[in-house]
């Protein structure tokens, strides 16, 4: 087992990169808000460190592992033993003292590990007794993952109530979600949303990829496909090493407008694409939270647009004010950080043309992924020129960005005739693999470079 060093406690960060100059009449302000936590969330600490927002408290977690056991799982039967063994590498990644649970999915949600609605503590005992479990696990049945969402929220609040704790969960499907209806899994992921983490993985090609990221985007979680499984150990050892590394739950972006202003869209840009807009909760007068989830050692980048009103030129106001905050026991919001966006009118045109490289390099990150979306969606429809002309600008832009892994993928679906151009060929026939891991991970951005 691994030996998991002690975190120390981490220190959020908030950075705001914008071209604050708009030109007479000019009312929208784009600013990329760059937030760090560093100086802890290392991976796999050791529960009982110092919390940072309850001194004195342990930073606790609960973690509620569902693996797919529906009968596709037995076709071929690698699937099944790739499951057990992936969900084995997991459990053994959990540090003493995380609380948890091991969840058997098909058309209805058991419980294997511990069992009688509870969670286990991890421990030597208790991991081998998990692995056992594990090792008991047969195909059979349908799937419907909204039962298996709904009992890992239950199990993931049995042992602890507190807002503090780091709840997060791991999902493996291998096919679509055909015992339910949609609506019903969408009701469940309101349900559930804000309440755990979810990272979700599909396993071999008979799953559905805009179920699967669907279910990590409304759980704020991260989505995959692992088309061979022999690789699922790797992944799932890899999925519960961030998840140890996660100390601060339901930290969120707070951004208040002065009177007249307006937020028009907040959306997470980096590591991956996520739309946060629809998301707010208000938060007091002329100010809404946008939930980011948890955190450990990391950094992220989110795209804030707010509409300001029209100014004489030479004034100067405050467009936003972004705050870092974790909710409190008591009902209270901490702020961990802030920055200010900024607008101020000029005749200046150089200054108020002039794009902020990092506004640039994410706008064309989130049109990228956008491409590569409608690109596939027109492809399966039959449309040709449609697929070609969306994948060639996919291309491009993933040129222009430096986007290398995507570039990769998409070169799998299209021959490449000039980059630059953006002129392509479809390929006449493409793996289904291919197609499925450049659809699933065409939300991955790369960073600006500084």
């Amino acid at each position: 087992m691994a030996n998991f060093s002690k975190p120390t406690v981490p220190q959020f960060a908030v950075e705001v990169y914008q071209n604050e100059y708009l030109p007479e009449g000019g009312r929208e302000v784009n600013a990329i808000v760059t937030v760090t936590s560093t100086g802890g969330g290392t991976v796999g600490g050791a529960v009982g460190a110092p919390h940072l927002y309850s001194p004195g408290s342990a930073v606790d977690a609960a973690v509620a592992l569902m693996v797919d056991c529906s009968g596709s799982m037995d076709y071929p039967p690698t699937k099944m033993r790739g499951a057990r063994e992936a969900s084995a590498a997991a459990i053994d990644t959990l540090r003493d003292g995380v609380h948890f649970a091991v969840i058997a999915g098909t058309h209805v949600a058991k419980e294997i590990y511990p069992g009688g609605g509870r969670l286990a503590v991890a421990d030597a005992t208790t991991r081998d007794q998990a692995k056992q479990a594990l090792r008991k696990l047969s195909a059979g049945g349908g799937t419907a993952i909204g039962t298996w969402l709904r009992l890992a929220d239950r199990l993931l609040y049995a042992a602890d109530s507190s807002a503090s704790m780091v709840r997060h969960g791991i999902l493996l499907t291998d096919g679509r979600n055909e015992h339910e209806s949609p609506e019903d899994l969408r009701a469940t992921l309101d349900a559930t949303a804000g309440r755990f983490t979810c990272d979700a993985r599909g396993v071999g090609t008979d799953w559905e990829v805009k179920e699967v990221t669907g279910i990590a985007s409304a759980l704020l979680g991260t989505a995959d496909i692992v088309a061979d499984p022999a690789h699922l150990a790797d992944d799932f050892t890899q999925m519960m090493e961030t998840a140890m590394g996660k100390e601060v739950a339901d930290v969120a972006l707070r951004l208040w407008t002065p009177l007249g202003s307006e937020i028009k869209f907040v959306k997470q840009v980096a590591p991956t694409v996520e739309e946060l807009t629809e998301r707010r909760t208000e938060a007091g007068p002329r100010a809404g939270d946008y939930p980011t989830g948890s955190w450990g050692d990391e950094s992220r980048d989110y795209h804030v647009c707010v509409q300001v009103p029209s100014a004489e030129l030479g004034q100067e106001m405050l467009a936003a004010r972004v705050s870092l905050i974790v909710p409190q026991p008591d009902g209270s919001a901490q702020t961990l950080s802030q920055g200010l966006v900024r607008a101020v009118w000029t005749d200046d045109m150089t200054a108020s043309t002039s794009i902020n490289p990092q506004v640039a390099h994410y706008t064309g990150q989130a049109e990228l992924a956008q491409a590569i979306q409608q690109g596939l969606d027109a492809r399966k429809a039959g449309d040709a020129d449609g697929a070609t002309a969306k994948l060639g600008r996919a291309v491009q832009l993933a040129a222009l960005s430096g986007n290398a892994d995507t570039a990769k993928l998409l070169s799998k679906v299209v021959d490449v005739v000039d980059a630059a151009e953006g002129t392509v060929r479809l390929k006449p026939k493409v793996a289904e693999a291919d197609e499925m891991t450049l659809e699933t991970r065409s939300t991955k951005t790369v960073r600006v470079k500084k």
